[in-house]
This record gives C-alpha cells, structure tokens and sequence, in this order.
C-alpha cells in the first residue's frame, strides 16, 4: 500500500510539472519573452538593462534561485537542439524561438535588438 501511494504521488507530480511546462510554452508563443539568467552573471545584467532601455517587456527568471524554471529552461534547449554542455547566460525565448549568448554580448545585444525590438514594433 505504501508503494501505491509513492507511486501516484509521482504520478501526479509529473502530471502537474509538465502542464506547467506546458502553459509557459503557451504564454511564450503568444509573445511573452522570457529571460532565463543570473543575478551574477554580468551578461544577465546587461541584457536586463538593455531590454529595459529599449522598453522591451520580459520576465526574468534567475535560475540560480529558480530550479523549477531551470529545468524548464533545459526542456527548451533541448527541444531546441541546443546542447547545454556550452551554455552560456543569458537565454532568451521570444514566443517559442530560443537563442542565447554564445560568448560576445555585444553580438549578443545585435541579435537582441534585431529580433525583440522589430518584434515589439
């Protein structure tokens, strides 16, 4: 009886994460941008800062804090064939299309302006 218990009870967790995973991909496409990223990671800020400037609306998550939205983050670069053995922060999902710094954030903030700013206009 015990392991019956055990078992709908991880049943029903895993039921519940993915219909979360799920609603945030549905938000993400209907235009909400999403930043994933570090209070400690310079780049984070920067790009934070840069969106704010631009007046750019995005939810951050820092997922050093934010496990849950780690994980969800990682269903997204994998979903994206991203490999996440080189992951650099931060990463961004603009309505479902995930891209991410890869080393030179002033590239990084090109690529940024190119797709959020002519999205939002």
């Amino acid at each position: 009886m015990k392991y019956l218990v055990i078992i709908f009870l991880l049943l029903v967790t895993c039921q519940n994460n993915e219909k979360e995973v799920y609603q945030e991909d549905i938000s993400a496409k209907k235009g909400k941008i999403i930043v994933y990223g570090s209070d400690s990671c310079h780049s984070c800020i920067d790009t934070k800062a840069f969106l704010n400037e631009k007046k750019i609306k995005f939810t951050y998550y820092d997922i050093d804090i934010n496990k849950k939205k780690e994980q969800e983050m990682l269903v997204k670069l994998q979903k994206a064939n991203i490999s996440i053995h080189t992951l650099t922060l931060p990463v961004i999902d603009n309505k479902g299309e995930i891209f991410l710094n890869k080393g030179n954030l002033k590239v990084f903030l090109k690529i940024v302006e190119k797709k959020l700013v002519k999205d939002a206009n």
